[in-house]
């Protein structure tokens, strides 16, 4: 209880409460408004903190199970904090656009990261000094604005199995994508959104740096738990391993020492027989009898 209470008044110092103008509320945030001041909307934040951590939970245990999780933010407001957020636990990120069909095209993107990547190896491995020096230009230009749109990206190799967007209302197009994908959807929600449009929502103020902070830490805290939970299981999954084949080489190492010996009693005891071989050295030999086809009957006489 007085974890909750401290997270809730650090919430409360990061003004995660402060929602938007009445007459620009969603009903359907209705469950999670406290209360109107001024003509703003007070988030309760009750339901923030209960909200927030069944998110990291849920964000804990995909971690935890080796999947990725995108962070998806493009607000100016929310770049800087999302990108290093999401560099910290080594997930994907796109805080510079989102491209359309980054998700639901995923194949073709992919190609144009492999075409960054293969231009970023041609200007760093010197193969690229054969061009004139307006192509190389061209090609540091290319790669710079593909880096800066796929860069978050460059390292995904499949899609993620979990997307955390700050603001839906502004990343609706890559809510789409993922619902149409059936990726799960984490997302922070103001009194302008609908709720009911991710799968896990966060009721807080997506456009103060301080509440956007805060909540992205405590969402990257509980991912890097569990993949330091995923981590200490592999190591001990490994030293289990490391015993198990020490056991294994020692036994058939004893197995193969022990047919050894067998066949070493077997030779000697062979050796150790005196009767020879029928018809060998020593024993008696064989008498041939020639073959005479022209041999006369016993007892016949001149005809």
């Amino acid at each position: 209880m007085e974890a909750n209470t401290s997270l809730q008044q650090q919430l409360l110092e990061a003004g995660v409460h402060f929602g938007h103008l009445k007459k620009k509320w969603n009903p359907k945030m209705l469950p999670y408004i406290f209360a109107e001041k001024k003509g703003i909307h007070i988030i309760d934040l009750n339901k923030t903190v209960d909200h927030l951590q069944e998110t990291a939970a849920a964000l804990k245990q995909i971690a935890k199970s080796g999947k990725k999780i995108m962070f998806v933010a493009t607000k100016k407001q929310a770049k800087e904090i999302v990108t290093e957020c999401a560099q910290r636990v080594n997930m994907p990120y796109a805080t510079e656009r989102w491209l359309g069909g980054m998700l639901t095209n995923f194949n073709t993107v992919r190609k144009s990261v492999k075409k960054m990547q293969s231009i970023d190896k041609m200007l760093n491995d010197g193969s690229a000094e054969s061009l004139t020096k307006k192509e190389r230009l061209t090609l540091s230009r290319d790669k710079d604005k593909m880096e800066k749109v796929l860069g978050g990206i460059a390292q995904l190799g499949r899609l993620p199995a979990a997307l955390f967007l700050v603001d839906i209302s502004v990343e609706h197009i890559a809510l789409a994508e993922a619902k149409r994908l059936g990726i799960t959807t984490f997302g922070m929600v103001d009194t302008n959104s609908d709720p009911n449009k991710v799968d896990f929502a966060i009721p807080a103020n997506d456009d103060a740096t301080k509440s956007i902070a805060i909540i992205t830490n405590y969402i990257t805290a509980a991912i890097a738990e569990g993949l330091a939970e995923r981590q200490a299981n592999k190591d001990e999954d490994d030293s289990v391993d490391d015993g198990n084949s020490e056991n294994e080489a020692k036994a058939s190492r004893l197995e193969k020492e022990a047919q050894a010996e067998g066949g070493r009693g077997r030779r000697g005891a062979g050796r150790g027989t005196d009767a020879p071989a029928a018809g060998g050295p020593g024993g008696a030999p064989k008498r041939r009898v020639p073959a005479n086809n022209n041999r006369r009957p016993a007892g016949g006489g001149a005809r």
